[in-house]
């Protein structure tokens, strides 16, 4: 389906105030056996990085989110939420000494912890549906400090305590999930329609004044052009009754190379940053070659778009109002490359957040991959540690903790040569800085109740002691 006249023009002219790219500060390597506080097995320990970042204004605290584990959903895996420090020059904007400093398991109400393996499909109905979990997007809500996390096998979008207790499942819009025709749902797969197979719930932001969630699809439904389609849905989330209150269409430059996006970072209550990317680059099973630097990120607004909800948007003769892209790129990701990755982007960049503002006004942006935890594994389920050398580019994969027994990537081709200079692929971080120009509009997400109260207290006592001196 293509936009129709007068909506194409609508959108290209709100897309036509152009945005200057922001500029690269720096970027840290994190080695690939970097373990959280449970310890450093691959399975319960290894660090997940990064299916989402997030940073708290309020706290001054950084979340990186790991996704359902190193078994790509088939074998069990505790999935958990990352709190970590990181170092920043305010005056620079660079960034260093990445720390993990708390590792949260997330748990059902009735304190079971949520696991990543594939919901059990049995007689169209999920058995574990409850407890499967795949966690894509996370951010907090400025009026309580609770979690929010989106999954992409629902697609759900779920609230937690700061102990990583669920609270409540909001209600996913029935168009969304992987209903079958015959009746019931295939969580472990696609349906007939909605949500494709692992392209759940994939960005999350969160309004400024903590009212909204929006969550968005990693691409096209399974009865909207699945592999083949262009838009993609964005879902508005009304906090306090959990329902879902509108849903926008969002049109990716293509559908080619598995293309999707991966983050969703909310500037105000309307303007987002949208970060859309191909599977390309450096991962534990990606294709190396070819178009490897297509990971950028879109300036969006709201405004004026339709509310898509009961709208096919590949039927014949749809009409409807995208959301408005600017189609120069905010950042190319690609673009700048560290030397531990060879030089080549990371494939899945999927973690993007607004963090603090800097010196002089401007503000720090922080980038960061999903490095599927350097695993890969075989049809029998048996993991392997997949290994780089930056220095020639290569890949090969190895028994878990070893370098004995090696083969060539994907393959069972035995590797004979040395394995020196190779390293599990690391986790990257990238940090951007864009003045106040660049990121206009920009508001930092209000502080819960609680501060307002600390703060209106501390600003009395401060009057008070004031008074006492004058008098």
């Amino acid at each position: 389906m293509k936009l129709t006249s007068l909506a194409a023009a609508l959108l290209l002219a709100a897309a036509a105030a152009p945005a200057s790219a922001v500029s690269f500060v720096n970027g840290i390597a994190i080695p690939g056996n970097t373990g959280d506080l449970f310890g450093s097995s691959v399975n319960d320990g290894r660090l997940g990085m990064f299916s989402d970042i997030y940073y708290d204004s309020n706290r001054n605290e950084w979340w990186g989110l790991s996704d359902r584990g190193p078994g790509g959903g088939t074998l069990p895996y505790d999935v958990r939420v990352q709190r970590f420090t990181l170092d920043v020059d305010r005056s620079t904007g660079a960034i260093s000494n990445f720390q993990v400093v708390d590792t949260i398991k997330f748990r059902n109400g009735a304190g079971t912890v949520l696991g990543g393996q594939f919901p059990s499909t049995l007689g169209g109905s999920a058995s574990n549906l409850g407890t499967a979990f795949d966690p894509e997007g996370i951010v907090i809500n400025p009026l309580n400090g609770h979690l929010l996390v989106s999954d992409e096998y629902g697609p759900s979008l779920y609230e937690f305590d700061r102990s990583g207790t669920m609270i409540r499942a909001f209600n996913t819009p029935q168009a969304l999930r992987p209903a079958l025709t015959a009746g019931g749902y295939n969580y472990d797969g696609d349906g007939n329609v909605g949500r494709r197979t692992n392209r759940g719930f994939e960005g999350l932001a969160i309004s400024p004044d903590g009212q909204y969630t929006f969550a968005m699809l990693q691409s096209a439904m399974v009865d909207e052009g699945g592999a083949n389609g262009v838009y993609n849905r964005i879902v508005k989330f009304d906090n306090a009754s959990g329902e879902a209150v509108a849903q926008y269409a969002y049109r990716m430059e293509t559908a080619a190379q598995g293309r999707g996006i991966s983050a969703l970072v909310a500037i105000n209550e309307h303007e987002f940053m949208v970060l859309e990317r191909n599977n390309r680059g450096l991962g534990a099973d990606a294709t190396f070659a070819g178009a490897a630097g297509n990971k950028n990120v879109y300036l969006i607004d709201l405004a004026g778009a339709t509310d898509v909800t009961g709208i096919d948007l590949d039927a014949p003769g749809a009409s409807f109002t995208a959301v408005s892209k600017n189609p120069t790129p905010f950042i190319d990701l690609a673009a700048d490359n560290l030397p531990a990755t060879g030089g080549v982007s990371p494939e899945k960049w999927e973690g993007l957040a607004i963090g603090p503002q800097l010196d002089d006004g401007s503000w720090l942006i922080v980038a960061g991959n999903d490095n599927d935890y350097s695993v890969t594994q075989n049809g029998s389920a048996v993991q392997f540690d997949v290994l780089f050398n930056p220095l020639t580019q290569q890949r090969i994969q190895c028994p878990l903790g070893s370098t004995e027994g090696c083969t060539l990537h994907a393959s069972t081709t035995p590797y004979s040569g040395s394995t020196d200079g190779f390293e599990l692929i690391p986790g990257v971080l990238h940090a951007y800085r864009a003045s106040p120009a660049e990121l206009a509009g920009y508001t930092a997400p209000v502080p819960e109740p609680t501060t307002w109260v600390l703060l209106g207290a501390g600003l009395a006592l401060i009057g008070a002691v004031a008074r006492r001196r004058v008098g």
